[in-house]
């Protein structure tokens, strides 16, 4: 997808927006480069990684992960990679390798020109064409004891009309058929192989991704791993196989069950924004659901739209558990922290590495903080007018750098909540729920949502049932475009994590998603039943806080 605003740094895209002409031709190497300038990009990576990355030794402990050996293994599959396609998965690969679900390698103007882009990054221009979709969803199976490779088909959809004769149509896998194997690989060997090509910073939150690309015909696998159509062995309880040939279509065609999808029988659309779906209990008992969303651009409207509608309705002292199993990121989520539940609370903190990028990444700000632009990826970083965020980057973070520190200082997180020297702690705001708070949580976002969960489990806040968050967060990304050294020429933007975020009880957030009062995974068997299951459970244990664990 085409990320917004333009991720890198201004003066190094219009170079190659001038440079886009120059490659493939007789004048120069080509897109892909030569042997010896794919090394020498190689090393470039390597040593701008060891300077400015903010590794997470915690995620790294529970992966057995040695990054950089990571990375240095695959070099001479870059050295050795001749065209557009070999040369840009060997780099996904080479990213990928930190095991660091917000890092991307992206297309950008005068660079690597993939044969396929559908679901790629691109720095500028239009998105490519989404990737079709099989008629079916996969799900991991996460109950105890099963393996990384167990995968189950949790949903199928109807097809439009237009889709095709009746009789045309393939059959379809059965809801809780086990995945046998993939395109004619067996599970296990198409797991391992497509982890490669897929961004995560949890073993958890990987399978969830892959079982979302499985279905899609999306080019962030390579050809080897994929075609024009996806074939599917399943098994079933019974113990019958079958193999399905299944199109991709366009998604508008595709109309779901819903099966696996939050959903609460008993319960009424209230309100609905771009943030949440309000449900309320038919029956008039005393609790709310929020289907949450995301913390984007118009979150701070939309709480505060809740708000005024609980108001006027009396339903402040109302028991209030929120859905973010289908939660994006974004900024600000100590903003609806503060009015969704009754309780005090000690926000995330963050910090940068001080490397070659900290002064280029001040002055960035600068310009932002002059235009007033203070904002990430569009969502607002502050509610404070940057200031705060300003004073930090100009006293502390280049007073680090000045000193050589490795580390900035810990402050709340980005500023947008308290000032430098703040202990973090925040209060409800004048106006806020006062009844009992819950959450129900599951693997397939992270980022703030990440910070979001660990701030109400590491303040106790309300109990957290299902499974934690993706695993995912830091403060910011540095991203540049990579130009084979000497040439100018192009390649592709590569990201760098540049600051960990710091949960509320001290620990590094990367790789480390807070863990939940209730696991309750989500499994073939209690597919059709889980968010039921997990709503009785929550609402339980906000009853009666004694019987968590």
């Amino acid at each position: 997808m085409n990320r917004n605003p333009t991720p890198f740094r201004a003066v190094v895209v219009l170079s190659a927006v001038v440079l886009a002409g120059c490659g493939g031709g007789d004048d120069g190497p080509g897109r892909a480069g030569t042997p010896e300038l794919r090394a020498a990009l190689f090393d470039t990576i390597m040593a701008r990684t060891e300077r400015r990355e903010a590794f997470s030794p915690v995620k790294n402990e529970r992966l057995g992960l040695d990054p950089l050996a990571a990375m240095r293994a695959l070099r001479d599959e870059v050295v050795s990679a001749a065209t557009d396609d070999e040369l840009y998965y060997a780099l996904a690969r080479v990213s990928h390798a930190r095991r660091d679900r917000h890092l991307d390698v992206i297309l950008v103007p005068g660079g690597l020109a993939p044969s396929d882009s559908s679901g790629l990054e691109v720095a500028e221009g239009p998105d490519p064409a989404p990737p079709g979709r099989a008629p079916v969803r996969v799900f991991p199976d996460y109950s105890d004891g099963a393996g990384d490779a167990d995968y189950f088909v949790g949903d199928i959809a109807a097809f439009l009309a237009e889709s095709g004769a009746e009789e045309d149509r393939p059959a379809l896998p059965s809801i809780g058929d086990r995945i046998v194997s993939v395109n004619g690989m067996a599970v296990a060997a198409w797991h391992d192989s497509a982890a490669a090509f897929i961004q995560h910073s949890t073993r958890a939150g990987l399978r969830w991704k892959l079982a979302e690309a499985m279905t899609l015909a999306t080019a962030a696998f390579p050809s080897r791993l994929r075609g024009d159509h996806l074939t599917l062995g399943v098994g079933s309880d019974a113990g019958d196989e079958a193999t399905h040939q299944l199109p991709f279509l366009p998604p508008g065609d595709l109309f779901w069950h819903g099966t696996g999808e939050p959903s609460y029988p008993g319960l009424a659309l209230a309100l609905t924004t771009e943030t949440y779906d309000l449900l309320v209990p038919e029956d008039g008992r005393p609790y709310l659901v929020l289907i949450w969303r995301g913390f984007r651009e118009s979150m701070v409207a939309d709480v505060d739209g809740l708000i005024a509608y609980a108001q006027a309705r009396g339903l402040l002292d109302h028991a209030l558990v929120m859905d973010v199993t289908r939660s994006r990121g974004g900024s600000l989520g100590a903003y609806a922290m503060q009015r969704l539940q009754p309780r005090p609370f000690r926000t995330t903190f963050g910090n940068l590495r001080i490397s070659d990028v900290t002064l280029p990444f001040v002055e960035d700000k600068r310009r932002d903080f002059a235009g007033r632009d203070i904002n990430d990826g569009g969502v607002p970083e502050t509610i404070d007018d940057g200031t705060w965020l300003m004073d930090w980057l100009e006293d502390d973070v280049l007073g680090a750098l000045a000193r050589g520190d490795a580390y900035s200082n810990n402050v709340p997180f980005k500023l947008a909540h308290a000032p430098r020297d703040s202990d973090g702690v925040l209060e409800p705001a004048d106006v806020h729920f006062r009844g009992a708070f819950g959450v129900i949580s599951g693997p397939h976002g992270g980022s703030h949502l990440d910070q979001f969960v660990s701030i109400v489990v590491d303040n106790g806040l309300g109990p957290v049932v299902g499974m934690p968050p993706g695993g995912y967060s830091n403060t910011w990304e540095w991203n540049e475009v990579l130009t084979f050294p000497g040439t100018g020429q192009p390649v592709v933007g590569f990201m760098w994590n540049i600051g960990h975020t710091i949960q509320p009880n001290g620990e590094i957030a990367e790789g480390n998603p807070a863990a939940v009062d209730a696991w309750m995974p989500l499994t073939p068997g209690n597919v059709t039943t889980y968010y039921g299951d997990l709503l009785a459970r929550v609402l339980e244990l906000m009853l009666n806080p004694a019987g968590r664990g």
